[in-house]
């Protein structure tokens, strides 16, 4: 009986003991609270380092996020992932907006349960634009509308209010006249609960919300997360895609692999890389893009003129490069908006006819090729009285003459002429590799031949 009273007692003293010890540690735990900042213009980089910021305050347990936002606006479905996250997050988050809080600053300020503002700070101006900044078209401005409606509701704000930030038809009497597009001042945005409060620094904001024990952790961005934001910036991407398809036209254009095929090679990987590391370029957007580089090559290479692979090629590699650049799932589009993928292919394809154009030209300052009837290239001409050596005399009794070709001419490549090689350019086209050639002219220190 002693030996059970004495177990009752031990197991009573530890129970209080925990108890005492629990309570002690919850009376004194540190209210945390992460801090991501956005001073950017909103797009990839921004949604990229606010995503990962919400991963890593879920992580730590932080108590509140605090979203410490400057910025103009930038790209709506960036915003749209951006406060869609925000009003998911299961931890309360605040926004100070340090000064401009505009377009799709606002969206994601009115996301977030508590708005701080600094003295002289501004919240609205909301309408898309495009990039001319005039007015998209209304069905852009319809569906920012509705964003911004149904997270003001979702929050417990006006939605007519945050409707007139992106909508001057929008009256509200007392707050804002038909015609103009709203943007509240700090002292408005309180007056009409779309601020909880004046504030100039984050303590300020955490005084007044009664916290007197924190912690504040603020999101730091490494190095690699710098570079992998300024990879999928769509100006750099737009860069990257011009020299895939610039290396891809002068490796056709010199036999072998070179320099040309290691640049395209090196920006594709700089492309999909980053991309697939953000969960956006799916392996089968991948290797459509690979594949519709194959059917490009069997057509120019393999199959005579230009039909099917090559235009299923063309097309495969602008899916691919388009795809990999939005967050799809297969060919839908989560939220059915599709306006981030006609966003997405009018960048590739804008890159690819830049690519295309200005291949071509800088292709017509390095050599001259006679191509029909018109001549593309330098209309110099290298003279023996400008100092050039007589030496051509000799390729130009090649003229008429037959060869072989000793690697495949697209244009450019070698032939064989009695036992000799020379450098030569096709007149129309490309030449299969062993095709028999024969001499049509020499022109810059090229023979240009065709097949014979």
């Amino acid at each position: 009986m002693k030996t059970f009273n004495k177990k009752l007692f031990f197991l009573v003293i530890s129970f209080i003991s925990l108890f005492v010890l629990n309570s002690f540690a919850q009376e004194n735990q540190k209210t945390k609270i992460y801090v991501i900042k956005i001073f950017d213009e909103i797009g990839p980089s921004s949604w990229r380092t606010t995503k990962n910021g919400l991963n890593q305050a879920t992580e730590l347990n932080a108590d509140i996020v605090l979203i410490h936002l400057n910025t103009y606006g930038g790209l709506v479905d960036a915003a749209d992932s951006i406060r869609t996250a925000l009003l998911n997050f299961p931890k309360p988050t605040w926004v100070f907006i340090d000064n401009n809080a505009a377009s799709a600053g606002a969206l994601i300020s009115i996301a977030c349960d508590s708005i701080y503002m600094r003295k002289g700070a501004n919240i609205g101006a909301a309408t898309v634009v495009t990039q001319t900044q005039e007015a998209a078209p209304d069905k852009y401005q319809s569906y920012m509308r509705s964003m911004m409606r149904s997270t003001a509701q979702a929050q417990g704000r006006d939605p007519r209010i945050a409707e007139a930030m992106v909508d001057p038809d929008v009256f509200i009497d007392g707050i804002v006249d038909s015609g103009k597009v709203l943007t509240f001042t700090t002292e408005e945005a309180i007056a009409n609960n779309y601020c909880d409060g004046e504030a100039e620094s984050i303590e300020e904001i955490i005084k007044k919300n009664n916290i007197t024990d924190y912690e504040i952790i603020s999101q730091e961005i490494t190095w690699l997360d710098k570079f992998i934001g300024f990879l999928i910036n769509p100006v750099v991407s737009g860069l990257l895609i011009m020299l895939i398809i610039g290396g891809i036209y002068f490796e056709m254009q010199t036999p072998g692999i070179g320099f040309a095929l290691l640049v395209s090679i090196l920006a594709a990987l700089l492309y999909f890389a980053p991309l697939y590391i953000e969960g956006l370029a799916n392996n089968w957007e991948i290797l459509i893009f690979i594949l519709g580089i194959g059917l490009l090559a069997l057509e120019i290479f393999v199959i005579p003129g230009f039909g099917i692979a090559g235009i299923s090629g063309i097309i495969l590699i602008i899916s691919g490069l388009t795809l990999s650049l939005v967050d799809n799932s297969g060919l839908v589009m989560p939220d059915g908006e599709y306006t981030p993928v006609a966003r997405s292919f009018a960048l590739v394809v804008l890159s690819i006819l830049i690519a295309l154009v200005g291949s071509f030209y800088i292709s017509s300052k390095l050599i001259k090729v006679r191509v029909g009837g018109s001549t593309i290239g330098l209309s110099e001409e290298l003279r023996s009285e400008d100092g050039y050596s007589a030496s051509e005399d000799s390729y130009k009794e090649l003229i008429g003459k037959t060869g072989v070709a000793l690697t495949i001419l697209r244009p450019s490549g070698k032939i064989e002429i009695d036992g000799e090689q020379y450098d030569a350019t096709a007149q129309i086209g490309y030449i299969e590799k062993d095709e028999n050639v024969k001499v049509v002219a020499y022109e810059n220190m090229q023979l240009i031949v065709r097949r014979a």
